[in-house]
Order: C-alpha cells, then structure tokens, then sequence
C-alpha cells in the first residue's frame, strides 16, 4: 500500500468534504468511507455523517460507511450515532436498515462487532455501538442461511 497516496486522496476528499454544494459533501463522504481506516480520514468522516446542511450527505456517508461491514466504518457510524440529532438519527438508521435488512449473516456479524465496541473505552463509541445494535436488532432480514 502506498500509505502517501493515500493520505493525498483522503487530503482531496477531505477538502471537497468542506464544499458548500451538497452534492460534493455526500461524494466526498462517499468516496472517504473507503479510508475509514486512515486516522485523517476519521475526522472529516464524523462531520459528514453529521452533516448539518443536508440529511443527503448524512445519509450517502452513513451507507457508505456501513457498506464496508468492519469495525472501521461501524465504529464512525457508532460514534455519530451517539451524538446525532433526531433527524441525522432516522437518516443513520435507514442507511442500517438498507444494507443489513437483506442478508442475516451480515446482520448478525455486525451486531456481534457492536457488541465488542460496546464495551469500548471511547465512550462515544460503546454508547453509539449500543444504539446500533438496538437498532440491528430490529431487523427481520430478508434472506437467511439455508
């Protein structure tokens, strides 16, 4: 891996992050999920997932982020959960109903890795890594193993 390029592209992400067209932002949040872990890359993820000018970019990033089904991209999604508002809160959970309402091992690992953060040392994080799971849980999949 070429750790400088990558720090380059989370740097230009970061930047059309801070755009003011809301289309950029929700691209940006798109295309960072895929650094989530890159430490630069933790902080402008959380502040696009809290957008406060469009629910779309909170929405776009969160997916995104989710999409990923590790513990970099629940973890940033945990810790906005945990502060978010109402509003940024139902968009942070139709994005987890979208991608683990179809598969039930994908819902299942990624309560189990809720269960882990919830007992994280970041508060923030355990705390949203709670309300993630509770929101996991109440997800009847659609498709399970046979």
């Amino acid at each position: 891996m070429d750790h400088d390029l990558r720090r380059a592209a989370v740097a230009a992400l970061g930047e059309l992050g801070r755009s003011r067209d809301y289309r950029d932002r929700a691209d940006a949040g798109h295309g960072l999920a895929g650094f989530a872990d890159v430490q630069e890359a933790l902080g402008p993820l959380l502040g696009l997932v809290l957008d406060p000018g469009d629910t779309f970019v909170t929405r776009v990033t969160a997916e995104a982020l989710l999409r990923r089904k590790d513990r970099a991209g629940l973890s940033i999604v945990a810790s906005a959960l945990a502060v978010a508002d109402l509003s940024r809160g139902e968009w942070i959970h139709m994005a987890v109903v979208d991608v683990f309402g179809i598969f039930s091992d994908d819902r299942d690992d990624a309560m189990r890795l809720c269960e882990e953060m919830s007992r994280s040392t970041d508060d923030r994080v355990a705390s949203g890594a709670r309300r993630l799971h509770e929101a996991l849980a109440g997800i009847d999949p659609v498709l399970r193993p046979a």
